[in-house]
C-alpha cells in the first residue's frame, strides 16, 4: 500500500500530463472523465494530478520532520535510562514540560512566530516530537542497563559510548521503529490539518489539507472534491499503521 502511494508521488511527473497549479476556468468542477480521471476542482485543476503531488508534499514533509525527532529522542532516552540519576531527572522534566502544553497551541504559535509553511512544522516537531520515542527508550534502556551482558560489557573495561552504540541501540531501535510508524501518521494529520486550518502548506502548493479545505464549499454537489484527499490520508495512515503491526509482530516472534 505504502509503495504504490510513494510510487505515484516519486513519479508524479510522468505519471500525469497536467500541472498541479494550472488553472482551465472554463473545465471547472466536472466529474471524472477520460481527461481528468478524478475530475477537476473549483479553479480547473485536474484533481488527480493535484493528489499525488500533494501526496510528494505531505510525504516529504512527513519524513522530514520526523528524522531529528528521532534521533533526539533515541539519544536522550539511551542516556537517561542507561546513567539515571541527574540525567534521567532532567529529561523527565523536558518531557514534562513540554507535554502541559497543548500540540496544536505550540504549532499555532510558532507558526505566527515564523511564518504559515513547512518551517513552523520542522520546528515544532523538533520541539515536542521527541518526547514519545525519549519515553519508550528510556524504560528500554533502564531495563538493559540491568542484564548480564551488560555487566560483562563494563568488567571487560568497554567505555560506556562503546556500549550505548553497540550494545543498547541495537537493542532499543526496533522497537523505536515500531513507535516512528505510528508517531508518522499522527505526524501526517497534524500536517493535514493545518493545511485545513490555513496555517500550513502555503498555496498554490498542492496539500491534502488545503484540497480538503477548498473543496468542502462544495462538499454536497461535488463530494469528491473533499472525499478523494480526505481517503489518502486515511489509506496512508492505514499503511504506516499497518508496516508498524507487522514490524512489531516480527520482532516479537524473534
Amino acid at each position: 500500500m505504502l509503495l504504490l502511494l510513494v510510487s505515484l508521488a516519486v513519479f508524479a511527473p510522468l505519471i500525469s500530463r497536467y500541472q498541479p497549479a494550472a488553472q482551465n476556468l472554463a473545465d471547472i468542477l466536472r466529474p471524472s472523465s477520460a481527461n481528468h480521471w478524478l475530475g477537476t476542482d473549483q479553479l480547473g485543476r485536474d484533481l488527480f494530478t493535484r493528489l499525488i503531488y500533494a501526496a510528494r508534499t505531505d510525504l516529504r514533509i512527513m519524513i522530514l520532520a520526523e528524522i531529528l525527532p528521532f534521533c533526539t529522542g533515541i539519544f536522550l532516552g539511551m542516556l537517561a535510562g542507561y546513567y539515571g540519576k541527574w540525567i534521567d531527572a532532567l529529561v523527565t522534566l523536558m518531557t514534562n514540560t513540554l507535554i502541559a502544553f497543548p500540540f496544536y497551541l505550540i504549532v499555532i504559535v510558532v507558526a505566527f512566530a515564523s511564518g504559515a509553511g513547512e518551517r513552523g512544522i520542522y520546528i515544532t516537531f523538533a520541539l515536542v516530537g521527541w518526547i514519545v520515542f525519549a519515553r519508550v527508550v528510556k524504560g528500554l534502556s533502564a531495563s538493559l542497563r540491568k542484564q548480564e551482558w551488560v555487566a560483562s560489557a563494563k568488567v571487560l573495561g568497554l567505555p560506556d559510548s562503546r556500549i550505548l552504540l553497540f550494545h543498547i541501540l541495537p537493542n532499543v531501535l526496533p522497537q523505536a521503529i515500531v513507535v516512528l510508524m505510528t508517531d508518522m501518521v499522527g505526524l501526517l494529520v497534524a500536517i493535514v490539518t493545518l493545511g485545513y486550518l490555513g496555517i500550513g502548506i502555503a498555496p498554490p502548493t498542492p496539500d491534502w489539507g488545503t484540497m480538503i479545505s477548498e473543496g468542502q464549499t462544495f462538499i454536497y454537489s461535488k463530494w469528491w472534491l473533499s472525499t478523494i484527499p480526505g481517503f489518502a490520508v486515511v489509506y496512508t495512515g492505514i499503511a504506516l499503521s499497518l508496516i508498524g503491526d507487522g514490524l512489531a509482530d516480527l520482532w516479537r516472534r524473534k
